[in-house]
Order: structure tokens, then sequence, then C-alpha cells
């Protein structure tokens, strides 16, 4: 399994910016970006496939998030920008295989790899 760190987070002013970062040992189909707050199940925030670049957004981030990889460093990114106090939580950036892939891009269960997690916390 590859391995993947985060880092990145930290705190911030609501309509302020941060970009996280997701290193992975290896390469595999696709990335993507989830997050939980306390007390809720993992939510999807984005994915993005390696080679083409193809950026899947969930409708709550559309607009004020931004997905990207840098093939050469294995590393894939999200600038989040416009953040609100809902927006806090551990952000967690996954894996898939390309058959996980075609299934699906917004189910935890369809990612192999899973980092440790990133906290970011929105202030009011």
């Amino acid at each position: 399994q590859v391995q993947l760190v985060e880092s990145g987070g930290g705190l911030v002013q609501a309509g302020g910016s941060l970009r996280l970062s997701c290193a992975a040992s290896g390469r595999t189909y696709a990335m993507g970006w989830f997050r939980q707050a306390p007390g809720k199940e993992h939510e999807f925030v984005a994915a993005i496939r390696w080679s083409a670049g193809n950026a899947y957004y969930s409708d709550f981030v559309k607009g004020r998030f931004t997905i990207s990889r840098d093939n050469a460093k294995n590393t894939v990114y999200l600038l989040m920008s416009s953040l609100k106090p809902e927006d806090t939580a551990v952000y967690y950036c996954a894996a898939q295989t390309v058959a996980q892939f075609y299934i699906g891009q917004e189910s935890p269960s369809n990612y192999a790899s899973w980092g440790q997690g990133t906290q970011v916390t929105v202030s009011s």
C-alpha cells in the first residue's frame, strides 16, 4: 500500500485560505481528499486523477477549493479559499486504484490507503 502524509493544516480566520499537501510514497490511479468533523462521518471533498488531472468536487466546496497534483513530486494539494467555520475538520487524503476510481470517488470505502489527517480550524 502507498504511504500518505498530509501537511498544511492549522488555524485560520473565516474568509482566509490554507493549502494542504499530501505526499505519496508511490503512484496510484487517483487521489481524494475527505474531511471529518467531530461526531460526523467522513465527507468527500475532492478527487483528482494522477494522469489526466481530471478534478471532481463536492457541491459545498465548488468555487472555493481547488485540488491539484505535482506528478514529479507525487504530491497532491488542496487549496482552500473563502474558508468558513463549518469547514473545520480533520482533513485526510486517500489513494484509489483504477478499479476503485471507476466505482466512484465519493465513498470512503472506495479508497485503498489513507493518511493520518491534518486538522483545519476556521475561527469566526
